[in-house]
C-alpha cells in the first residue's frame, strides 16, 4: 500500500510539474521593442534601382522626358538624360514620366509635338527633351504651352520665350582627350563615324575635337595618323548592316580604334570590333560595361545637367536662367573621360598624364577649336599629323 501511494505520489508530482511547465509556456514572452529602419539615403540608390516607369495615385506626372529617337535604355544620350530626371524626382517625391514619339527613327515634328502635348496634358510642370532634331517641336510647344517650362538639351534656347532653356556641350572637348589618348597609346590609324548625316552639332564638334587630339598627341610624338571619317550610314542614328559592313572593312584595312557617335550607331561599332579583335570609343555616357571593346568613352554628363535644371525650377530659380543657353565643358566637370579602373583600358596613356592635360585645358593653356564643321568640311582643315580620309 505505502508502495502504490509513493508511485501515485510520484506520479501526481510528475503531472504537477507538467502542468507548471505548460502554465509557464503559455505566459507571453517579453518581446523587445522593435527598432526602426533608418530612412534611405536617397542621394546614394544608383540609378539602374530607380524606376523607370512609376504611377501616380493622381494620375498627375510634373516632371516629364521626351526622348529622342532611339530606345530610352540606349546607354547612350537618351538613358544619360533619363537617369538624371528619374534621379531628381526620385529623391523629391515628385512623380515623373517619359514619352517617346511615334514612328520610332521615322519621328516627324508632328509626332515630337504629339509626345509634349502628352506630356503637358499628364501634368508636367517642366519638359526635358533630348536631341537637335525637336527643336521645331519644342518652339512649338512652348509657344502652345507658355506656362509649362521646356528644356532642350543640345539646343538653344528660342527668343522671346523665358519658359525655355538650351543646354549645349562642348563636345569638341571630350573628343579631343579621347583622341589625343588614343594616339599617346599608340595608335596611329583611327575612324570616326558621325550621326546625323553630318548635320546635328553635338556629332560635329565630337568628330573635329577627335582629330585635333589625334594631330596634336601625334606632332608630340612625331608620327602620322591616319584617318577615316564618315556620315554614312548614320543619319538615323541607329545600327545597321550597312554601317557594320563599312565598319568591318575598316578594321579589315588596318583601323585599330573607331568612334562611332550617333545615338545606338555604337552597336554597330561594338559588333565590328568583336568581331576583329579590335577597339572602339564610347560616347556620351560611360559605355565599358556594354562591351570589352571599349577603350575609353567621350563622356558629357548629360545626367548632371538634367538633374541641375530641374532643381533649378523647383528650387525657384528659373528666372535666372529662363530664356538662356548654358554651354558646359571641362570648367563645369561636364566634359571628359572616365577614369576609373574598369573604363580605363589604356596600356600607356595614364591617368595622371589625363589629369595633367585636363588642368592645361581648364587654366587655359591649351585651347580646342570648338567650331561646328558640318558634313566634310573638316577636309578642309590643313592638319600636319593627320591625314583624314572622308569616307563618302
Amino acid at each position: 500500500m505505502k508502495r502504490i501511494l509513493a508511485v501515485l505520489l510520484a506520479l501526481a508530482l510528475v503531472f504537477s510539474l507538467a502542468a507548471c511547465g505548460e502554465k509557464k509556456e503559455a505566459e507571453p514572452a517579453n518581446e523587445p521593442e522593435k527598432q526602426e529602419e533608418p530612412p534611405i539615403d536617397k542621394s546614394t540608390v544608383p540609378y539602374n534601382d530607380i524606376a523607370d516607369e512609376m504611377t501616380a495615385d493622381n494620375g498627375v506626372y510634373p516632371i516629364a522626358f521626351v526622348t529622342d529617337v532611339g530606345q530610352l535604355k540606349d546607354h547612350s544620350f537618351n538613358e544619360g538624360i533619363w537617369n538624371g530626371v528619374k534621379k531628381y524626382a526620385f529623391e523629391n517625391d515628385i512623380a515623373y514620366k517619359y514619352y517617346q514619339p511615334a514612328n520610332g527613327d521615322q519621328a516627324t515634328d508632328e509626332d515630337r509635338f504629339a509626345a509634349m502635348k502628352s506630356a503637358v496634358e499628364g501634368g508636367a510642370e517642366i519638359v526635358v527633351c533630348a536631341g537637335f532634331m525637336a527643336g521645331a517641336a519644342i518652339e512649338q510647344a512652348a509657344s502652345t504651352y507658355p506656362d509649362t517650362k521646356w528644356v532642350y538639351v543640345d539646343g538653344n534656347a528660342f527668343d522671346g520665350m523665358n519658359n525655355t532653356v538650351g543646354i549645349n556641350f562642348k563636345e569638341e572637348q571630350c573628343g579631343y582627350l579621347a583622341g589625343y589618348a588614343c594616339v599617346k597609346d599608340g595608335f596611329t590609324k583611327l575612324g570616326f563615324a558621325g550621326g546625323g548625316g553630318g548635320t546635328t552639332p553635338a556629332c560635329c564638334r565630337y568628330g573635329y575635337g577627335f582629330v585635333q587630339g589625334a594631330n596634336d598627341a601625334a606632332k608630340e610624338l612625331g608620327v602620322q595618323v591616319d584617318m577615316n571619317y564618315s556620315w554614312l550610314y548614320g543619319s538615323t542614328f541607329g545600327p545597321s548592316p550597312e554601317l557594320e559592313a563599312m565598319l568591318n572593312s575598316w578594321y579589315e584595312n588596318g583601323t585599330e580604334v573607331i568612334f562611332p557617335c550617333g545615338g545606338a550607331m555604337y552597336l554597330s561599332a561594338f559588333s565590328a570590333a568583336a568581331a576583329n579583335d579590335a577597339w572602339a570609343l564610347g560616347v556620351d555616357s560611360d559605355q565599358a560595361s556594354d562591351s570589352d571593346t571599349v577603350l575609353i568613352s567621350a563622356l558629357k554628363a548629360v545626367d548632371a545637367a538634367s538633374y541641375w535644371i530641374l532643381g533649378e525650377y523647383f528650387g525657384g530659380t528659373w528666372d535666372s536662367v529662363g530664356g538662356q543657353t548654358v554651354n558646359l565643358g571641362i570648367q563645369d566637370n561636364a566634359t571628359g573621360l572616365p577614369t576609373n579602373e574598369s573604363s580605363w583600358r589604356f596600356s600607356k596613356f595614364t591617368v595622371e598624364e589625363y589629369e595633367k592635360l585636363v588642368a592645361d585645358l581648364k587654366s587655359g593653356a591649351l585651347t580646342i577649336d570648338g567650331a561646328t564643321l558640318l558634313n566634310d568640311e573638316v577636309a578642309g582643315v590643313d592638319f600636319s599629323n593627320v591625314n583624314v580620309n572622308i569616307v563618302k
